[in-house]
Parts: C-alpha cells; sequence; structure tokens
C-alpha cells in the first residue's frame, strides 16, 4: 500500500482514512525496522517551526495522521476533503485489531495509578490483548526501560506523554527497538483510566471535541489560541502564494 499524502507548511499528511490506516499499519508491524506514527495537529506543526530538530523528527515519521481539526480545516483549504483520524480513537483500534491478531503491545506513559487502571480496562474490553509491558511515564533513566523494552518485543508502543516528549522518546527508540511500531497519544491513558471524561460523542463527530476540552479546562485556551487562527491563515496565505 502506498502512501498518499499532501504537504501543509512544509509537513507531510497521510490521507489515509481510518481501515487505510490501521492496514498500513499491520503493514509496517510486519516490517524488518521500527517505524513512528505522528498524530499531527497545529500546535505540533507550531512548536517544529520552532525547533528544528522536533521537524525532523516530523519529517522522518513513517505515517502521520490528521488528528486536530485545523488539519482537517488546512486540507480543505486546499480541495482535500480527509477523513479526521483523532490519535485516541486511532490508538484504540490499533488495540482491538491488536487484540484480535494477537499482536504483542507495550504501554508507556501517565501516572503510575493511571498505567493500572488502562491495563485492567484493556483487558476487560478485549480480553485476547497481549501487554507485554506497561510502565508509568515517571521515570529519570532511559536505559533500564529501553532494555525492558527490548527484553519484552513489543509489536506496537503506545507512549502517552504528551508531545513534544513522547515524539522525542520514540524517535530515540528507533534506532534501539527492533520492529516496532511506536505511536504517541498524548492523554489517552488518562481517558482509559477514567480519570479524564471525553467529550460526548456529539462533540467529537461535529470535530468540536478540542471545544469540550478547553471549556471543561480553561488553562488549555492559551495553547490553542491564537496558535488555531495563526495556522489557518497561514495555509490560506501559502495557497495564495502559490497561486501567484
Amino acid at each position: 500500500m502506498q502512501r498518499r499524502q499532501h504537504k501543509l507548511l512544509g509537513y507531510n499528511i497521510d490521507l489515509f482514512n481510518m481501515d487505510e490506516a490501521i492496514n498500513y499499519v499491520n503493514k509496517l508491524v510486519d516490517s524488518s525496522s521500527s517505524s513512528h506514527i505522528v498524530t499531527i495537529n497545529p500546535e505540533i506543526i507550531e512548536y517544529a517551526n520552532k525547533h528544528e530538530d522536533f521537524a525532523k523528527i516530523l519529517n522522518e515519521a513513517e505515517l502521520v495522521i490528521p488528528d486536530g481539526i485545523g488539519i482537517k480545516i488546512g486540507l480543505k483549504i486546499n480541495g482535500i476533503n480527509v477523513e479526521r483520524i483523532t490519535g485516541i480513537g486511532f490508538a484504540w483500534k490499533l488495540i482491538e485489531n491488536s487484540a484480535k491478531n494477537n499482536i504483542p503491545i507495550a504501554l508507556v506513559g501517565a501516572k503510575p495509578s493511571v498505567i493500572e487502571k488502562v491495563q485492567a480496562t484493556l483487558k476487560e474490553v478485549f480480553p485476547d490483548v497481549n501487554i507485554v509491558y506497561a510502565h508509568d511515564g515517571y521515570f529519570k533513566e532511559n536505559s533500564e526501560l529501553h532494555e525492558d523494552l527490548i527484553s519484552s518485543c513489543p509489536k506496537i508502543l503506545f507512549v502517552a506523554m504528551g508531545a513534544p516528549k513522547q515524539e522525542e522518546f520514540i524517535y530515540e527508540l528507533k534506532t534501539i527497538l527492533p520492529s516496532t511500531v511506536m505511536i504517541g497519544i498524548g492523554g489517552s491513558f488518562d481517558v482509559w483510566s477514567g480519570e479524564v471524561k471525553r467529550a460526548p460523542e456529539i462533540w467529537q463527530k461535529l470535530g468540536l471535541e478540542w471545544l469540550y476540552r478547553t471549556i471543561k479546562q480553561p488553562e488549555r485556551f492559551k495553547r490553542i489560541f491564537p496558535t488555531l487562527p495563526i495556522f489557518v491563515y497561514n495555509v490560506i496565505k501559502e495557497k495564495l502564494t502559490k497561486k501567484g
């Protein structure tokens, strides 16, 4: 399966729908090398524009899914109507697919109490899930964690540390872990554990989950604004520049 991509403000976005993306991950799982899935949004792009090393991580990712609503809007401005694939929804589908196909997975991130609840929840929902390793996100030395991950041999690793930390952690692991698909999923563990309530389904379907979370967590406002409107402005500017 070939990647279908569109470059947005200098970063390639994959244009798969959910099923296609899952099938592509299955292909990556069968690969002999490790790979990195990025769930991209305007905040991540803004950070990458200010940090060259992080931009390199994004550009070398093996799959970049359109997570943020801003990415969907940006692609729409360029005449591309793509399915928005939320990181948390995609990760859940990956776990479901892993349970069906006996693909060993590992979990790293969140608080100790949260990671325990996440394991219990996943085993309850997916009795056949094969969790070969789990560790909270509060560790000082990477070396021991690396050794544990290598010995446990996961085929998919879910890292819930938030950007940019999770992407930098995964990039480091790409040269260490053999044949592992790795994805950063932010605060997904907190939601799966029940510590944080996800937006009602109607908000999700309307693409307004970000707004719901901002209402519930006003401190997020500074992160989203003015990032989102500036991002849309820059996409329009880029399009007009190309036309000119």
